[in-house]
């Protein structure tokens, strides 16, 4: 089967110190991933990794220095760079702050139609559509009109998963995208998403630095590892994990702190 999205050998550096500045730090080297249509596939990474610039880059925010993306086996970028819109609308992203991605002036109608206005939709039917949005993601219509900043965290957040679907997505990146929520919003997100990738047959690629949120969710796993996506069968396996992997395992916190490490006189809290 064609991969639905396919990265090869990308390499990615930024300037340090600015614009100006000649010294370029390298990012990524020669990082390939693949995601098949349909399938969620996780990127893990520590904060720096380079997990979300390979998630900007293969929604085509932001052009690899070296490597290409494929979208469906054809470059994803026309030859001058360009990105056919086409494309731009099949691939979505919900980021980690929904209060930065959305404006507070805005009502939560217009903030989910905003991809929806290429379409010329007649103001009824672009009702309608907004409408069935918001209970796919298990908020009520009539909060339509209510203006966002009103509205909490997670429903915030619904409201951002809304308007990434609403274009009918053939992949959405969600870049860290539950961690600043408390437990039960995440909780709740997540089952979200469990519930619309078995009705429409979305893919996603889930980038997290938080190993527990992967449980019973993502398909495949890559760990980003001395700026490279390595492919890890089972994150939670018994096998000997690659460092960075290592080091998230032992980030999480158990459900309840261990008898054992009490009778010892250990913290609980991972070092």
């Amino acid at each position: 089967m064609t991969p639905l999205l396919e990265a090869r050998g990308l390499r990615h550096a930024y300037r340090q110190g600015g614009l100006l500045a000649r010294r370029r730090v390298p990012v990524l080297e020669d990082a390939t991933l693949s995601i098949a249509p349909g399938e969620c596939v996780a990127l893990l990474g520590p904060t720096g990794s380079g997990k979300s610039t390979l998630g900007r880059l293969l929604l085509g925010l932001e052009a690899p220095d070296a490597g290409e993306i494929l979208f469906e086996g054809t470059p994803l970028r026309e030859a001058r760079g360009r990105i056919d819109p086409v494309r731009r609308r099949a691939l979505q992203a919900v980021f980690q702050d929904p209060f930065g991605a959305t404006s507070p002036r805005l009502s939560a109608f217009e903030v989910v139609a905003e991809p929806l206005l290429a379409e010329r939709l007649s103001p009824s039917v672009l009702r309608e559509r907004v409408a069935a949005l918001l209970r796919q993601v298990g908020l009520e219509p009539g909060l339509m009109d209510r203006l966002a900043h009103r509205f909490s965290g997670g429903q915030l957040q619904r409201l951002c998963i809304a308007r990434a679907l609403a274009p009918a997505p053939r992949l959405v990146v969600l870049d860290e995208a539950v961690n600043s929520l408390d437990l039960e919003t995440q909780a709740r997100i997540l089952g979200l998403l469990r519930g619309l990738r078995r009705q429409g047959g979305t893919a996603f690629l889930f980038i997290t630095h938080d190993l527990r949120l992967l449980r019973g969710f993502a398909d495949r796993c890559y760990v980003m590892q001395d700026r490279r996506a390595i492919a890890v069968e089972d994150p939670f396996g018994t096998a000997t994990p690659p460092p960075v992997l290592a080091a998230l395992r032992a980030a999480i916190l158990p459900a309840r702190p261990s008898p054992s490490r009490h009778r010892a006189g250990l913290s609980t809290t991972p070092r």
